[in-house]
Order: structure tokens, then C-alpha cells, then sequence
């Protein structure tokens, strides 16, 4: 019997019937842009292959006015029809099936011919939208409408309607973005009856016998959101208007509570979709930071949904439900949510890949292909590169032998998963040390090669990390100092005041780690981080937001967190979770001082000057996070005895606890051994 029998379980839509429950959820990945239909046809036939019951592609523009961005995807004419067709083709060959998802932006088009039912700008574009007419109106339904049929003329299963994340349709649900008085506006049934129009013409459009998917905002979290009233009642006609499928929404792109980070709880808001579970007839789809097998399929068993959608996921493990299926879970290549390659990379215009796994996305030029010569490869360093390299290597068919002085693998990993928020680093860590565990892999911890040990290997990879930087700070060596390592490690004694120096990401994820008290995190606790961010039933206010906002815990210490650049704080963090770090640490009271000059560090605590004045932070403890510098000891050794190697990671550059580089660095080079 399998362990996941619910989420294995076959899905009856009528005419169609699904392998499983699981649905790869949209992602814009940038390849549609860039014109190679083959290599957007290998990302979606890969997944197909892994087994995955229903994808549903990246946001298709359904006219120009509401793509994302200028020049976005989208099916306007017979070559558009005929590129898509190369996708569901090979899909269809690979046994998968495939719907395309129809994406108006409205006013969150990056454009400045955008439309939206009022002229009210976003607080995340530039640009104010014109407010449409009775003819626009009419315009954008049939434009929506004639995307789905050609949507079926280039092959697709289905079409997913997006109607909420704050999109065009969700803009027209919400007061807070439609301030109509006629027929488009006011009312609830008036705010409601574009979406209606969309699903019945989409409906009309593609036939009886074709998957029609409605992204539904379940919970909206802005003020001035739909309250859980509305939400039931679209439903309800949405239903009635054709739709196959509900999938859950959660959240606009301009809400300031997180929704998909790593810092988010698994499963954080399937409690949302649960609530609409009986309301309906048509299956129910949940969303949102679920990423393992077991979370899927204890969703699936409690009744909280039909289906369960799983996006990035797919990025990390293309075999995600393959191996599931065939009891290899453990292997499943775990995503940690943590956006740095998928969505950062989106909103940075940049093609879409994955931290833990380089091919996503590159499926045609990063290539894996068996050795054509075995050779034996020296790894030294356990961490994110190295393991990458000896991982890769060994698949390929290479001996590899890892060398690494600590006694476990993962190196600054290790480092990052005590941070709150960052528990996934855990798994990613695990799930390392098990594919180390490989015929192929000698894995020697706690030692140290010399470079005799080295000499008569094939190809030597030097990925010993990096060390902190010295910044050079008078009184550093004093005793109320520590390095972030030994905070981390908890092998520092840290006292209530704390200034910490450095505001990159590591003097941000020391600072949080020090406003908990025992690094206890509401990331393993629902309850708790629903009330630090202040979301609440929408039965009992409007889009889940609670009428006191956030209530966060207090910060078990007071902390000053000071950095060099006058800049913002936090600046250089994630384009899209870098505002979660900075929020998390406001809630807590932690102070932010920019342009500061370290003068000394004495007993009463670090003393600066800022604007041409001296100041006096008051700490007991001061933590230097100023930064790293390569670990090249061995790298120079090898050099100087004539012995040619690979350096890579943060031996390399360092930069930050930079794991995206280094295992993409480490992927790169061990398909090229």
C-alpha cells in the first residue's frame, strides 16, 4: 500500500480524470520571453515525466494592456498558437497534462497603458492605471475568453483563470480597488459580476469537455479586501458559471504579511480552504508553503482539500510525485521556500531557476549526462558547493572522495538553520547528508587532506567556505565580543543589550535569532505566527486582517543593529523577502542605524560617530557580522606545488552565506568533469 494514498488517489472532473491529487501551480519562469520553445517545452515534459497530475503554466497575457510587464507572453496570434502547441505536445508525450494560465495584471502591469475597473495606483508600480469604460470592460472579458480558445486551439488540458493575488479580476472584487457606482461597482453582486462573465465566456468559449480552473482570493489580507461573506458567495457563482476547479488564493502581491517565504509555516493557510470544503460541489485545490509528501497528503486526509497545488516544489525535484510514488521520498529534493531563484529572479526580469537545483528552468543547457570516462574527483569541504560537486559527480559516474574538517556536512548551512524562520535548512542539510551516503562517495568528516592526500586525484575541488572578515574595531578582542559564528553555534554568552555590527543578511539573521528567547520560532507554530502578523478568521473581519494588526512577541533582548553605508538597512536583502527580514525586526523594536563609523568597543558597550557626531550604542554584548573573506589556505598550497584545482563557492567569492552561487558553481563545474 502507498504512504501517500490520498494524494496518489485518481480526480474525477467528468470528462478527464487525474492521476493524483497534486497540481504543479503556476510559476512565471521568463523562458515564454525568451522565444526558445524548446527549452519552454523541456521544462514542462520533465515534470510531466515525474509524474505530476496537472500543471498549470506561468501567467499568459490575454492582451497587451494586462501583461505583467512589456512584451509579456501570451497567445496573440497563429505563431503564438503554434510555439505553445511544441509545449503541449511534448508534454502529451511524456504522459502529463497541461493548462495555461490567463493572467490580466490590471493595475499591477509595469506599464503605463494599464486599466483597472478605478484610477487607483498600486503601491508597487509606478504607473496609475486608466479607469475602463462599459467598452474596455466588455473588451478585457472578451479578450480573457478568446485567450482560453486559443488556449485549446494550441493543445492545453485546461485554462486557469487568475482571479485574485490582487490581478485584474481580484481589483474589480474589492472595494478597496473599485470605487464604481455602476453596474461594474458598488454593490456585491456588481463588484462580482466580471469574474461571473469571465468564467461563463470563458466557459462558452472552450466547450463541456475542457478544465476550467478559477484562482479564487480566498484571503485577500489588504484593508478594504473581500470579507469571507463575498468569498463564499463567488464561489458559489463562479461554480455555477462553469468552472471545473477552485484553486485557492492567498494574499495580494501588495499585502505586508508573507505568504509563501520560508519564514511562513507549512500548510500556513490550508485552514482558509478547508473553510470553503462542503460550500461547493467542484473539487477544492490548497496552497501555499506546502512542500513534502507527508504535508500534502495530511491536508488531503483531513479533509482540507480535493487537491493540492505545489509550485516551486516542482523547481526543486522535477520527480517530486515519482518518487513519492515509488517510496523514495527521502530523495525528494527539498524546497526551502526561500524565493532567492524563483521569484527574486521574476521580479528582477531575470530567467527563473532554483537554489537547491540549478537545472530548473536550464534543463537544456545544464545537462547531468553519464561520464564518458570515469575519473576520480578530490572534494574538500562538505558545505553547499562541495556537496553540490560530489553529488553531481558521482551521478555522473565519477569516484569522488569529500574531505571536511567539521563533523557533519552542510557547512554555513549549519549556520543558517538555527536562524528563526530558516527551519527548512534543516531538511536541505539532511536531505544532503543522505546523498552523500552514495556507492560512488568516500566521505571522510573530520579531517583535513594535506596536499600529498590530493596529489594523484583526477580533479581536486577546493569549497572550504569562508572565514569572517576582521574589521579591525578597537576593543574587538575584548570579552563582551563575539563573532556571529559563536552566537550561532551557541557557544557566545549574549546579554540583554546586543549592537550588532554589520546589516547584511547575516547581521539580520543574527539579530533575529537574538530577539528570540531559546531561538523558539513562531514558524513551527501556527497559532503564534498568525497572531504575529495579525491574521484572523475572515468570517470575523474582512480579508483576515485582525482590527488590532500584528502582535508580535517581545524581543527577549534589546538589540542595535548598526552598518557602515548610509543606506537603507537591509537593502541588499531578497527583492522579495528582504521587507519580510526588515518588518520581523521592526515588530521586535530592534533599532536600525545607517552611516555609523566604528570608533572603539570598551565596557559600556560600542562607541560610534554618526553624521560627525560620537554616540554611545549601550551593550553588554557586541556580535561582529562584518562579513566574510575566502578560505584559500589549501587553494594557495595546491597552486604553489604545481597541482591545478577548482576553486568555487565561498573559497571563491565570498559573499554572504551565498548558497545560491555556490551550488550553482558546483552544479556547473561537475557537469563539466
Amino acid at each position: 500500500m502507498s504512504a501517500y494514498p490520498h494524494l496518489l488517489s485518481p480526480l474525477d472532473l467528468g470528462h478527464v480524470t487525474l492521476p493524483n491529487r497534486v497540481l504543479m501551480g503556476s510559476m512565471h519562469t521568463g523562458l515564454e520571453e525568451l522565444g526558445d520553445w524548446d527549452r519552454v517545452a523541456a521544462f514542462y515534459a520533465e515534470r510531466a515525466e515525474g509524474g505530476v497530475g496537472l500543471m498549470v503554466t506561468g501567467g499568459m497575457a490575454p492582451n497587451k494592456e494586462g501583461g505583467v510587464l512589456p512584451g509579456a507572453a501570451g497567445l496573440f496570434t497563429e505563431q503564438d498558437i503554434a510555439n505553445h502547441r511544441v509545449v503541449t505536445d511534448r508534454v502529451h508525450a511524456a504522459g502529463g497534462r497541461i493548462a495555461m494560465q490567463i493572467l490580466h495584471a490590471g493595475r499591477y502591469a509595469y506599464s503605463p497603458h494599464c486599466v483597472a475597473p478605478s484610477a487607483i495606483k498600486s503601491p508597487i508600480s509606478p504607473f496609475k492605471p486608466a479607469e475602463l469604460d462599459e467598452d474596455g470592460i466588455a473588451k478585457q472579458i472578451a479578450d480573457i475568453a478568446t485567450a482560453a480558445a486559443r488556449a485549446r486551439q494550441a493543445g492545453y488540458d485546461g485554462v486557469e483563470v487568475m482571479g485574485s493575488e490582487g490581478y485584474f479580476i481580484n481589483q474589480f472584487l474589492a472595494e478597496r480597488t473599485n470605487h464604481r457606482t455602476d453596474r461594474w461597482g458598488g454593490s456585491m453582486d456588481a463588484r462580482q459580476r466580471l469574474a461571473v462573465e469571465v468564467v461563463r465566456r470563458v466557459r462558452e468559449a472552450v466547450g463541456p469537455d475542457f478544465i476550467v480552473i478559477y484562482r479564487l482570493s480566498m484571503l485577500d489580507l489588504v484593508p478594504g479586501g473581500q470579507p469571507w461573506s463575498e468569498v463564499v458567495t463567488l464561489a458559489r457563482k463562479v461554480e455555477a458559471a462553469g468552472a471545473s476547479i477552485l484553486n485557492t488564493g492567498i494574499g495580494w502581491h501588495e499585502a505586508r504579511i508573507p505568504t509563501i517565504a520560508t519564514s511562513v509555516p507549512r500548510a500556513a493557510f490550508a485552514w482558509v480552504t478547508k473553510k470553503l470544503m462542503g460550500t461547493v460541489s467542484i473539487p477544492l485545490i490548497t496552497s501555499n508553503r506546502i512542500n513534502t509528501p507527508e504535508v500534502a497528503e495530511g491536508l488531503l486526509a483531513d479533509g482540507a482539500a480535493d487537491m493540492v497545488s505545489m509550485a516551486r516544489p516542482f523547481l526543486a525535484d522535477s520527480h517530486f510525485v515519482a518518487k513519492a510514488a515509488a517510496g523514495r521520498a527521502d530523495r525528494i529534493t527539498p524546497c526551502i521556500a526561500c524565493n532567492q531563484a524563483c521569484l527574486d529572479h521574476t521580479f528582477a526580469g531575470k530567467v527563473s531557476s532554483c537554489l537547491v537545483n540549478p537545472r530548473a528552468c536550464h534543463e537544456t543547457e545544464l545537462r547531468y549526462d553519464p561520464a564518458d570516462a570515469p575519473r576520480h574527483v578530490a572534494v574538500v569541504g562538505a558545505g553547499a558547493a562541495g556537496t553540490t560537486v560530489a553529488m553531481v559527480a558521482a551521478e555522473r559516474g565519477h569516484r569522488v572522495t569529500v574531505w571536511d574538517r567539521a563533523p557533519e556536512v552542510g557547512g554555513q548551512l549549519n549556520l543558517a538553520k538555527v536562524v528563526p524562520g530558516k527551519e527548512e535548512f534543516v531538511g536541505l542539510v539532511d536531505w544532503m547528508a543522505r546523498m552523500l551516503d552514495h556507492p560512488a562517495i568516500d566521505l571522510r568528516l573530520g579531517a583535513e587532506p594535506t596536499v600529498d592526500d590530493l596529489r594523484d586525484a583526477d580533479h581536486v575541488v577546493v569549497a572550504t567556505g569562508v572565514t569572517p572578515r576582521d574589521p579591525g574595531i578597537p576593543g574587538q578582542d575584548g570579552p563582551n565580543v563575539a563573532s556571529y559564528v559563536d552566537v550561532l553555534r551557541g557557544d557566545a554568552a549574549v546579554g540583554p543589550r546586543v549592537a550588532v555590527i554589520g546589516a547584511g543578511g547575516i547581521g539580520f539573521d543574527t539579530a533575529d535569532f537574538l530577539t528570540h528567547p531559546g531561538g523558539q520560532t513562531p514558524t513551527e507554530d501556527l497559532d503564534r505566527w498568525l497572531a504575529e502578523w495579525g491574521v484572523v478568521d475572515p468570517a470575523d473581519h474582512p480579508a483576515g486582517l485582525s482590527p488590532d494588526g500584528p502582535r508580535p512577541e517581545p524581543s527577549a533582548r534589546e538589540i542595535t543593529i548598526l552598518q557602515r553605508k548610509t543606506t537603507k538597512l537591509g537593502k541588499g536583502l531578497g527583492k522579495t523577502t528582504g521587507w519580510i527580514h526588515r518588518a520581523a525586526l521592526a515588530m521586535k523594536a530592534v533599532q536600525m542605524v545607517p552611516g555609523a563609523t566604528y570608533d572603539r568597543i570598551d565596557a559600556d558597550g560600542l562607541h560610534v560617530t554618526i553624521d560627525g557626531k560620537p554616540r554611545l550604542v549601550p551593550a553588554d554584548t557586541i556580535v561582529l557580522c562584518a562579513g566574510q573573506e575566502p578560505e584559500r589556505g589549501l587553494a594557495d598550497a595546491l597552486e604553489a606545488q604545481g597541482i591545478a584545482c577548482h576553486v568555487i563557492g565561498g573559497a571563491d567569492v565570498a559573499a554572504e552565506l551565498d548558497a545560491k552561487r555556490a551550488i550553482d558553481q558546483g552544479a556547473r563545474l561537475a557537469a563539466t568533469l
